[in-house]
């Protein structure tokens, strides 16, 4: 029996393995250099990350992910050769890409992690909760902390962030590499030792127990037989390239499907065809053609109806290469309605609709542009596919969710079957959840939350958020401080309606910060308790209290704060703070009288800004 048998198994073809490694090594290292700062460790771990690969590559290279696998090596090594060191200390390194890594170094380890898995991997954010280790909620929320923070630190917008990693990128693609021949052979190596052991381990049990299995035949089986039998096998071919799967049009809804499920005389086809043609934008709120842009098929159906008062109905569906590529046009099509950027529309609502498919949302709209609408749009994923479906209804006309996420079944249940096709649809079952965040920080208030004022026509528009080094959304009551010690995660951004021709001092500012959850009770109190006072000790000042809410893990009270500048002239402030456990939030108004806000439209808008503060970073 001789070694070398194993090790000319090892690699039996050698050309893939050596590309597989040319391939992945710049983007692990980068991956493990920013993960660490500690480039020599993440060099060392990818190096030997890749020996260990070549010792299983007949395994590996079998697997739907091959660098997968190789990614949580070097990880792992990474983490364990850096432990107790500094977390960089290189000299002389480009401003720019030590201003990353010391942003990156503020950031706890499982939030740069999920981070750095989401913007330099392809990883799902399935696989990135289970390389993490934390459920997928858990996940998302540490990854919009991550997002927002090092956006905070870098002084950058979120949209970006993966620009940051450029210059890292180019500083590390300067290194050599060992050959891909001394990487096999240490791979080699390592086998053979294994295999060494492996045998002595075998044959001392063997002597010991005094014991020799025989085969059904009598025969003795021998070590040497079992290698000839593993090196005779042939190699299995690569799995044959799946089909692109198709979206024929009997999949889509029917004109009687929608008016069953939305009031609205003589429902008709408008309009169905692969969304090619024109700009493909058909529904409200849609930034794309495609939300998948690398789909097999796609189709776009309209469907309108006649009267006075006509409402609009559309769906689009799309197959995607893998389920990985469907969640992520899933998740694409969601934030279009989630964030919608048409000028004037105010997000109501958002449910989560269980037994559709593998997952499926509601987002409810308000846009207020003649003719005003409601908006109903429908996100739901089975397998590969995606379907969206949007209902606009005029004003006035209240539209059933249960109806419309029954509307939504009814397009998944077209696909059911399909293939591609993942779960198919039960009974809808709808739950209120907080909206999806997509302000620039994850945790504040974005344009969609706002409601209109006055007759302004004009749409709102929010600033970059800065760091909270001041806080407009304060009054001259209380003087809110969001920047001092323990006080962490504080940002601020204001909300102004340009070209409206409004006083300067209108506008919305929200500021936000994070203290341990008794720090950041007692924070609300002095607020109110400044607020309370704030009448007897500020003459010609009036503080009345419109809502409160005082609970074990969250809080909210409202404000209206007037103030006398002259014996004719008054100005009015709405303030509202809030906490949801640890998490921070205070909303300031100073409206101007074209420009009005209403004491419960204000209200509402405070307390969505205590449901965004659930997608905060934790002190």
């Amino acid at each position: 029996m001789s070694p070398s048998v194993t090790v000319d198994d090892v690699m039996r073809d050698p050309d893939q393995f050596d590309e597989f490694y040319k391939d992945v090594r710049t983007r692990l290292l980068l991956l493990t250099y920013c993960l660490t700062g500690d480039l020599p460790a993440a060099r060392a771990a990818v190096r030997d990350s890749f020996v260990v690969t070549s010792h299983h590559w007949r395994k590996v290279q079998r697997l739907e992910d091959p660098e997968a696998w190789v990614r949580v090596r070097a990880c792992a090594h990474a983490q364990r050769r850096h432990t107790a060191k500094l977390w960089h200390r290189e000299k002389g390194l480009d401003p720019e890409v030590k201003a990353t890594l010391d942003a990156l170094g503020k950031l706890p380890l499982v939030q740069r992690k999920t981070l750095l898995l989401t913007e330099l991997t392809t990883a799902s954010m399935a696989e990135i909760a289970r390389e993490v280790g934390l459920p997928r909620a858990d996940t998302e929320r540490e990854l919009q902390s991550a997002t927002s923070q090092l956006a905070l630190l870098r002084e950058v917008p979120t949209t970006s962030i993966r620009t940051l990693f450029d210059p890292v990128r180019a500083h590390v693609e300067d290194g050599r590499w060992p050959r891909a021949t001394i990487i096999r052979r240490s791979g080699a190596a390592r086998r053979r030792t294994h295999t060494v052991i492996g045998v002595a381990a075998t044959v001392a049990a063997l002597v010991v127990t005094g014991t020799l299995v025989t085969d059904t035949g009598g025969v003795r089986p021998t070590l040497a037989g079992e290698r000839v039998e593993a090196r005779t096998k042939h190699k299995p071919s690569a799995p044959p390239t799946p089909e692109p799967i198709d979206v024929p049009e009997e999949t889509l809804l029917t004109a009687e499907q929608v008016g069953a499920r939305v009031p609205g005389p003589s429902w008709s086809i408008t309009r169905t065809d692969d969304n090619s043609s024109g700009d493909g934008l058909v529904m409200p709120c849609q930034d794309e053609r495609y939300a998948d842009g690398k789909g097999t098929a796609a189709l776009v159906r309209t469907f309108s109806s006649r009267g006075a008062k006509p409402a609009e109905a559309m769906q689009a569906t799309q197959a995607s290469v893998s389920e990985r590529a469907a969640g992520r046009g899933y998740r694409t099509a969601l934030a279009w309605f989630a964030g919608c950027g048409d000028d004037r529309a105010q997000l109501l609502e958002t449910r989560e609709a269980a037994g559709i498919g593998d997952e499926a949302m509601l987002v409810v709209l308000r846009t207020w542009d003649d003719p005003a609408s409601t908006v109903v749009a429908g996100v739901a994923r089975t397998g590969q596919l995606t379907t969206t479906v949007v209902t606009r209804t005029p004003a006035g006309r209240k539209p059933s969710l249960a109806t419309s996420a029954s509307l939504l079944a009814d397009a998944v249940t077209g696909l059911c079957g399909r293939p591609g096709a993942g779960t198919c649809t039960t009974v809808p079952r709808l739950k209120e959840v907080a909206p999806v965040p997509v302000a620039t920080m994850p945790g504040m208030l974005a344009e969609v939350d706002l409601p209109p004022v006055g007759d302004v026509r004009r749409p709102w528009v929010g600033t970059e958020p800065r760091q909270a080094r001041d806080n407009a959304a304060a009054t001259g009551c209380d003087k809110t401080a969001f920047d001092q010690a323990p006080m962490t995660n504080g940002a601020t951004r204001t909300f102004l309606i340009p070209g409206a021709r409004l006083r300067d001092e209108f506008g919305l500012t929200e500021t936000v910060g994070s203290l341990p959850e008794r720090r950041a009770a007692a924070f609300v109190d002095g607020v109110r308790d400044r607020l309370e006072r704030c009448s007897k000790k500020q003459f010609g000042t009036e503080v009345d209290r419109i809502s409160h809410l005082d609970a074990k893990h969250r809080d909210l009270t409202v404000w209206r704060v007037t103030t006398e500048i002259t014996d004719k002239r008054s100005v009015s402030f709405l303030m509202g703070i809030v906490r949801l456990r640890t998490s921070l939030a205070q909303v300031g108004f100073v409206s101007d009288p074209p420009a009005e806000m209403t004491s419960k439209d204000f209200t509402a808008l405070v307390e969505r800004a205590l449901e965004r503060l659930d997608a905060m970073p934790r002190p």
